[in-house]
């Protein structure tokens, strides 16, 4: 009993590389082609690279990238109003993009960092969210997906801020999900232990702590099996939601 994505249109924040690259990927597959895609980062050129390395694989699919500061409000807006009409409608909603930076004490932490970790994982996504939920509203029907972490509900020295923000969108995600409940949109939390993705790179500039190395582990998740499970969630049977799913490496605990 499952719900099929074709001729579905999803919009995937972040995907640039890592868990929202393969997002993309895995929704195409799963639909062999059938679907539309948005797909939004900063990195422009990356997502004209993977739109046509899909269209490559699946001529009848549709992409459309657009490039998205997720922490800027207004540019988040103007987005929303400015899709081609045909992926105005969007069906499925994947709030991927978000940032850690550092690993500084508080008392200690960057203040432009501290920024940058709340305009892009709390901000950012609820402000897209609350773009596209009126139209799903609308037509009574869409899933709305936000990638969270083991860190919003693991907390650890040095991780004050991302664990803050990520543990804002797990609450963030279960209040929309109960403000839904009269309606056929369904609100899911997927929340990924150790994945090696650019994630642990950006927030050391480029290397990877010994602290990283640790928290990684031997054999951490790849991005494409958080992927594979946002699927997953989205074609169960309609009258049913994976509220929340913590995902960790078998090394890891929570």
């Amino acid at each position: 009993m499952r719900c099929s994505v074709r001729g579905k249109t999803v919009l995937i924040t972040g995907a640039s590389a890592g868990i929202g690259l393969e997002t993309a990927r895995a929704f195409a597959d799963e639909a062999e082609g059938d679907v539309r895609l948005v797909l939004t980062a900063r990195r422009i050129d990356r997502l004209e690279n993977t739109k046509t390395g899909l269209e490559e694989q699946y001529p009848q699919i549709k992409v459309f990238v657009a490039q998205l500061d997720i922490q800027k409000p207004d540019a988040v807006r103007q987005f929303v109003l400015s899709l081609p009409q045909e992926f105005s409608e969007i069906d499925i909603l994947v709030n991927n993009a978000g940032v850690a930076l550092g690993r500084d004490p508080v008392g200690t932490v960057d203040p432009a960092a501290v920024q940058t970790m709340l305009d892009t994982n709390v901000l950012g996504l609820i402000t897209l969210t609350q773009e596209i939920l009126p139209g799903m509203r609308k037509r009574n029907r869409g899933d709305i997906v936000n990638v969270g972490s083991i860190a919003g509900r693991a907390p650890y020295p040095g991780g004050a801020i991302y664990c803050a923000t990520k543990a804002a969108v797990k609450y963030f995600t279960r209040s929309l999900r109960k403000e839904l409940l009269d309606t056929k949109i369904r609100v899911m939390e997927v929340v990924p232990g150790a994945v090696d993705t650019e994630l642990q790179l950006v927030r050391h500039g480029g290397v990877r702590s010994e602290l990283e190395d640790k928290f990684m582990g031997d054999n951490p998740l790849e991005a494409v099996e958080i992927a594979d499970f946002i699927v997953y969630a989205c074609t169960r049977r309609e009258t049913s939601v994976i509220a929340e799913a913590v995902i960790v490496p078998t090394y890891q605990s929570h």
